[in-house]
């Protein structure tokens, strides 16, 4: 390897050539290339903003691995759950399905309660997709489109309705506010926003957070019976869930809504 001066080309020896030069082996002349250090200082090293740009590069690449393999796992996580329900959703099978070992799992979902939050948050984003494939112009109907697909969704995959929103939630995941779980809940923005643009219509009257989980509440005690009862003779399930609709909302345009709480609470 050579390493080339301003001067000439030095022999990867420079070190032993300026010891010489030291020793006086070189006499009075200069070297080709007189050097303060050693040959080491030669060989480029990183500066301090490259040190730190190397560096987020690596955890930006470490983050996005994580992230994906999060994702492989919600996705198999889905599909035990649409297979085998509740019971079949544990960090042995996860793992196995994805093909890590279970204590892999763990560092990415501290319980099978934090399992059910990812696929609770990743069930909204599929949700408020949907409902926004339907908007409209009236916003009566573009209101209504969002419990016809949340009912929708919740039929089409019973198995998963049952586990994601009919198991009791004790505790928020480790690290998480509410504030933060509301934030990953589009679906909930959406149904939010929608019931804004009926107020602001003068469609219905009151807080828009509180008609929004009222309208909430009808549908999922709806879609929960529908599924939970399927013996019982509702008839046709999405007239069902259209008549309870079309009721919640004639009742809630003839009065004025007050908020849930003292505290207001930003939507």
């Amino acid at each position: 390897m050579l390493i080339t001066g301003a001067t000439g080309g030095l022999g990867i020896d420079t070190a032993k050539a300026l010891t010489e030069r030291q020793s006086g082996r070189w006499g009075t002349s200069p070297l080709p290339c007189p050097l303060p250090y050693s040959v080491y200082n030669f060989v480029r090293q990183p500066t301090k903003k490259g040190r730190r740009t190397l560096a987020l590069s690596v955890q930006k690449r470490r983050e996005k691995q994580k992230a994906e393999l999060r994702s492989e796992l919600v996705d198999a996580a889905h599909k035990l759950v649409q297979e085998e329900g509740y019971e079949g959703l544990t960090i042995r099978k996860l793992a196995k399905r994805v093909g890590y070992a279970p204590m892999s799992v763990y560092s990415y979902f501290a319980d099978k309660q934090d399992i059910l939050f990812a696929l609770a948050e990743d069930a909204f984003e599929t949700l408020a997709r949907r409902i926004e494939e339907h908007p409209a112009d009236d916003p009566v109907e573009a209101l209504r489109a969002v419990m016809t697909e949340y009912a929708a969704f919740g039929l089409g995959n019973p198995n998963e309705y049952r586990t994601v929103f009919m198991t009791e939630k004790t505790r928020l995941p480790e690290g998480r506010s509410y504030e933060d779980m509301e934030e990953g809940n589009p679906a909930m923005k959406v149904l939010i926003k929608r019931v804004e643009a009926c107020v602001a219509a003068g469609k219905l009257k009151g807080d828009p957070r509180a008609i929004a989980t009222m309208l909430w509440t009808v549908g999922h005690g709806t879609i929960s019976l529908l599924i939970t009862f399927p013996f019982y003779p509702f008839g046709d399930p999405q007239a069902y869930v259209k008549r309870m609709c079309d009721f919640m909302l004639a009742s809630l345009s003839a009065q004025d809504i007050p908020p849930l709480t003292e505290t207001p609470v930003n939507c």
